[in-house]
Formats: C-alpha cells, structure tokens, sequence
C-alpha cells in the first residue's frame, strides 16, 4: 500500500501499513515519535508523518534534491 505525502489514515490504517500493534502505536503517540491529530475524538495520522517515521532523512533529501534542481535550472 504506497502512503500519499497529502492523505489522512486512520489508527487502524496506520497500524496495517506500519505492521505494529495498538499498543505500539500508541506508544508511538505516548512517547512522541509519531504526530497525530485528534478530529472527533478519533486519531489521525497524516501520510506525511508516516513517510517522516519510515525515513527521518526524507525532508532533507527532498531539500537537497530540490535545491539541485533549482541550481540546474539557472
């Protein structure tokens, strides 16, 4: 299941694409390692959090990578 930079998923969701158990994830939620939003009184995680938590290096290479492009084109 590819995870979308903009989407928004569920606690149940998010436990499948992660392959982790409540209890892990909310551990996750509890210790700060994953941010969530609270709507309705219900969690969400967005996909962007996701891909931060699978690859912490990822902002700074999309950085990188855009500024080499920027550079490119000028």
């Amino acid at each position: 299941m590819p995870i979308e930079e903009n989407s928004v998923y569920t606690p149940q969701e998010t436990i499948t694409i992660l392959k982790i158990s409540d209890s892990t994830f909310r551990r996750l939620i509890r210790n700060g390692v994953l941010r969530v939003a609270k709507i309705g009184g219900q969690y969400r995680v967005l996909g962007k959090h996701l891909l931060e938590l699978l690859d912490p290096q990822l902002p700074t290479k999309v950085h990188r990578t855009f500024r080499k492009v920027l550079k490119d084109l000028s």
